[in-house]
């Protein structure tokens, strides 16, 4: 019987799987749309209902006295929150203000104390500027030259609400719709995602096609209105929606299985398991979500009931490698009759990378890395490792050998002279991770590190859509979200099954020429390219699936930098800057599957 555990965030040691990484998709940093969503952004006005607009708000407030500054940081802090609890932070940031005590933090006796990050030099330049900031408080009084165009932003939300709200749409879900795909999204878009979340938080077991909704060169399909109707009676005409949110705060953890091994490993006994999709799961088109295991508590259980409530397939790839991973995985592909790569790849460090063995002291017992990351270690680091080692008796004392043995298990450091470690090399971690020797050669050292430690371990995900290989011997059509260096198409060519039309959308440009590289060198089919999730509307999808026939299968890992285990800063959860473009695989698949019931 296999043991449970948590994948609430509490007493989660960042080395002990180190799922931190820095940006993620299924395969690169910063990949597809790193979301133009503003969180500091205020919702529409609800002083005078949904067609307010949050200028007349501002004026209001400055009408009763308070300070415009004071105001607007209170506004940008409040986002979607209701008139009440702005008017409360309105109060509170004006007695911050008008005590000096308070301001400076001396009245609860929580002096900030200056860090010495000097240390993690290697570490910190390997993040984004904006996972190393935080959203500071400036001060009411603080001059921003950028609140004309923080209230412009804000006229424009209102806008699209008044819009939404217009066309039938509870004011609530018209707001959530931009949080999630960004202030700048197109009205087809967030009309898109808000019909999307209507069916799964519904819970809509018929015919998908009955209820689509799709705006076709901006004109409203008359039976969507009739189904919003229906809805909003159902649950006692309240337009505002009594439901419940979408974010899943209020969700309980899922249970993470121990060991971590799926519905089975290669090679060992097949085990019969209960697994039945619920009607509306099952294909056409088969698809395949990857992200990070140890996510922050009720994400998994948002995610699956977005996606048909299909429970998650929890695998750690140390199963498949010489490197652990911890993934979830939901999909609605076949179980039974899988097959792994060949040959298999080592599990163990010393086979893996035979060079260590020969500098490997007996004191350090670690047989396999943790996750590896997307930055490495400083070389200042690297150097107290090696002065503490040579000052050290050989076995060196139990102190020295605990330090070092934490800093090699948080780093991923392999023993490569006497008392000398190092980082991995990125040739190395494409090794571990499945990918071609070289596979991401011709790009800069950083950005490499970057991007491997974004990608799917093409083993792991190869094992879970080898039972693809027979059913399509003519080849395939695959929609690539969140592309990154092209994990998902790699596991497909070493797996024999051939490509015919790709479309991969992938936001970072390095990673998009990887991908591009690897393409002309090992296949015949067509890779179509798209920049952004946001602009592949419901329309354009139509488009597509009507040009190449449909799509046989879509996969995808939306960014993980809100999730991450190490990420503290901004471990958001599905709320997250980034992590909240996973809606988008969740519109971009409905779409698909409406698409396709149409042809």
């Amino acid at each position: 019987m296999a043991d449970w555990v948590s994948d609430s965030d509490d007493g989660f040691q960042w080395d002990s799987d180190g799922d931190g990484e820095a940006a993620g998709s299924h395969d690169g940093a910063g990949t597809s749309a790193a979301a133009s969503r503003n969180v500091d952004a205020p919702g529409p006005s609800t002083l005078a209902g949904p067609s307010s607009h949050s200028v007349e708000q501002l004026e209001n407030f400055v009408g009763m006295g308070f300070k415009k500054n004071t105001v607007l940081e209170a506004m940008k802090k409040n986002g979607d929150g209701d008139a009440d609890s702005l008017l409360q932070l309105i109060l509170t940031l004006q007695e911050i203000e008008n005590d000096p005590l308070l301001d400076s933090g001396s009245a609860s006796g929580c002096v900030p104390r200056p860090v010495d990050d000097s240390d993690d030099e290697g570490f910190l330049e390997n993040w984004d500027d904006e996972a190393a900031g935080g959203n500071s408080y400036r001060g009411p009084n603080s001059d921003d030259s950028n609140d004309e165009d923080f209230l412009q932003e804000m006229s424009q939300k209102d806008e699209k609400v008044e819009s939404l709200v217009n066309m039938g749409f509870p004011e609530d879900e018209a707001k959530m719709a931009i949080t999630r795909c960004g202030p700048d999204a197109s009205v087809d878009v967030l009309v898109d995602f808000v019909y999307a979340s209507q069916t799964a938080v519904d819970g809509y077991t018929g015919n998908f096609s009955d209820l689509e909704d799709n705006f076709v060169g901006g004109r409203k399909k008359q039976r969507f209105m009739e189904g919003n109707k229906k809805k909003r009676k159902r649950f006692g005409d309240e337009a505002q929606g009594s439901r419940g949110t979408f974010d899943g705060s209020h969700e309980v953890p899922m249970p993470l299985p121990n060991p971590m091994v799926g519905f089975g490993l290669p090679n060992q006994r097949w085990r019969s398991f209960d697994r039945s999709l619920p009607v509306q799961a099952i294909g056409p088109p088969y698809f395949y979500y990857e992200n990070v295991a140890l996510a922050p508590k009720g994400v998994w259980t948002t995610i699956s009931r977005f996606l048909y409530d299909i429970q998650p397939e929890f695998v750690d790839s140390k199963f498949f490698c010489a490197a652990a991973r911890k993934r979830g995985y939901i999909h609605n592909l076949p179980i039974e009759n899988r097959s792994p790569l060949l040959p298999l790849p080592p599990k163990k460090i010393k086979e893996a990378l035979p060079r260590t063995k020969k500098w490997w002291p007996s004191w350090d017992p670690r047989e396999q890395l943790n996750c590896l990351q997307t930055c490495v270690s400083s070389a200042k680091l690297l150097d107290r490792i090696r002065v503490a080692l040579a000052n050290s008796d050989n076995p060196p004392p139990p102190r020295v050998q605990k330090y070092v043995l934490e800093e090699c298990r948080k780093w991923n450091l392999v023993w490569v002279g006497r008392n000398q470690v190092a980082p991995l090399e990125p040739h190395e971690m494409e090794c571990l991770l499945g990918f071609p020797m070289d596979h991401t050669r011709g790009i800069s050292r950083t950005e490499r590190y970057r991007s491997l430690g974004n990608s799917f371990q093409v083993d792991t995900v190869a094992y879970h859509l080898s039972v693809l290989r027979d059913m399509f011997p003519q080849g395939m059509n695959v929609l690539s979200l969140f592309s990154g260096i092209g994990g998902a198409e790699v596991a497909l060519h070493r797996l024999g099954i051939r490509m015919k039309t790709v479309v991969s959308v992938e936001k970072s440009k390095v990673n998009r020429t990887v991908l591009k590289n690897w393409w002309d060198e090992t296949q015949t089919g067509t890779l179509i390219e798209i920049d952004d999730v946001q602009i592949l509307t419901a329309e354009k999808i139509e488009w597509y699936v009507r040009r190449i026939g449909g799509f046989d299968l879509v996969i995808g890992g939306s960014p993980c930098n809100n999730l991450a285990g190490s990420n503290r800063h901004h471990r958001d959860g599905l709320e997250g800057e980034h992590s909240a473009l996973f809606y988008h695989y969740f519109r971009i698949l409905d779409s698909v599957k409406s698409a396709m019931e149409r042809m």
